[in-house]
């Protein structure tokens, strides 16, 4: 399990490692286009349980920690459809990994 730290360091989100380096992509993406994302999500039930929107912006500090020393493999499907939430009412949200056709897999492995 990673975490993404929002803020600082005392508010963060555990997120397990493979969904957290897409997000990562998915956000850093947006913020380096200048662009501002409502991150939604929801609460786990031992916290009290409901939905969750932090408002992220490119002067927000957010940090991403992985408990892997290795970088997992990059879906490019999952990330784009990851960044394509972004434009939704609901704002950006993690989505389950589409599956990944050997055609289209293109493999990265830097995050």
């Amino acid at each position: 399990m990673g975490f993404l730290y929002y803020g600082n360091n005392s508010y963060a989100i555990e997120i397990d490692d493979r969904p957290l380096a897409h997000l990562k992509i998915a956000v850093l993406s947006l913020l380096r286009a200048g662009q501002c994302v409502a991150f939604s999500f929801d609460r786990p039930g031992e916290l009290g349980g409901g939905r969750e929107t932090l408002w992220i912006s490119p002067s927000t500090e957010i940090r991403f920690r992985f408990h892997g020393s290795r970088p997992p493999r990059i879906n490019e499907t999952w990330a784009r459809s990851i960044i394509a939430t972004a434009k939704t009412p609901s704002g950006l949200r993690l989505v389950t990994e589409p599956v990944q056709e050997p055609a289209d897999a293109k493999v990265f492995t830097s995050v």
